[in-house]
């Protein structure tokens, strides 16, 4: 397990032993697009061997993407999204001056499902949807490829308790695109 001082002596070292891999991330601005090369697939996130960049000395590549930013939608392993040796482009967020790595987002490079879907539905509308999963609170609804939302336990109907996999109709209640939320009823 890294500990801070692990992570601290990394970031001196990177600094002063690697003066261009630390310039060159340096220079990078948010929102900027980079490609290179999927090199490694991890548990936790992606590296990527960037075109322009310089080699990274203890990580596999000088770019690494985290779970979420991967992909707008759902996925239980990385590798059903990218593979080792696919070139990619992705969008930087931030300089990860610990690692010395520049953090990188996909996603930001596809259009996202649920700003599309909030454009075309609203509150009121009748949806049909697969329960996904059921929870203590409520019970969860895919109305559209990638997009989810949530029938809270008050907006059920009783008695019946759905199960996942069950066909439901739902009303949408609102659309939070802010935070990216789908409010829904059975009611």
């Amino acid at each position: 397990m890294e500990t801070p001082e692990d992570a601290s002596s990394l970031s001196a070292h990177l600094r002063t032993e690697h003066p261009q891999l630390w310039a060159y991330l340096k220079a990078l601005r948010r929102g900027q697009r980079l490609s290179g090369t999927v090199v490694a697939i991890e548990t936790f996130g992606v590296f990527v061997d960037l075109d322009d960049g310089p080699d990274h000395p203890v990580f596999p590549g000088v770019g690494f993407i985290t779970m979420p930013e991967l992909s707008w939608h759902r996925f239980d392993d990385p590798s059903e999204v990218v593979s080792v040796g696919e070139h990619i482009t992705c969008e930087f967020l931030v300089f990860d001056t610990h690692n010395g790595e520049a953090r990188l987002s996909l996603r930001a490079t596809r259009p996202d499902p649920f700003q599309e879907f909030a454009r075309r539905a609203h509150a009121g509308q009748i949806l049909h949807g697969t329960v996904t999963k059921v929870l203590p609170f409520g019970v969860f609804v895919r109305v559209a490829d990638g997009i989810e939302g949530l029938i809270h336990l008050s907006e059920l109907t009783a008695p019946t308790v759905e199960a996942s996999g069950d066909e439901v109709s739902v009303i949408i209640i609102e659309i939070d695109t802010l935070r990216r939320r789908l409010a829904l009823s059975r009611r």
